[in-house]
């Protein structure tokens, strides 16, 4: 675990505030570590996620089916 003096201003110790509280958190630091993770999960590129890459490696060879419409579409999922 990395330790590290950080400065924030009144905004954003208010938002750490509201966290903590909002996820029953111990200290500001676990409401920074959840911010770090869910910005990498809704922000950071997937495809540089390695099990997003495996993913999509066991997909490959898969076929698809070629629909000439997005009715016939509708029409197989009905």
């Amino acid at each position: 675990m990395v330790n590290a003096l950080v400065q924030i201003n009144e905004n954003a110790n208010r938002v750490l505030n509201i966290i903590k509280a909002k996820y029953d958190l111990r200290d500001k630091s676990e409401a920074i570590n959840l911010m770090a993770e869910q910005y990498e999960e809704e922000m950071l590129e997937p495809e540089l996620k390695p099990e997003f890459v495996e993913k999509i490696r066991k997909g490959e060879h898969l076929k698809g089916i070629k629909f000439k419409s997005v009715d016939e579409l509708r029409q197989r999922y009905k």
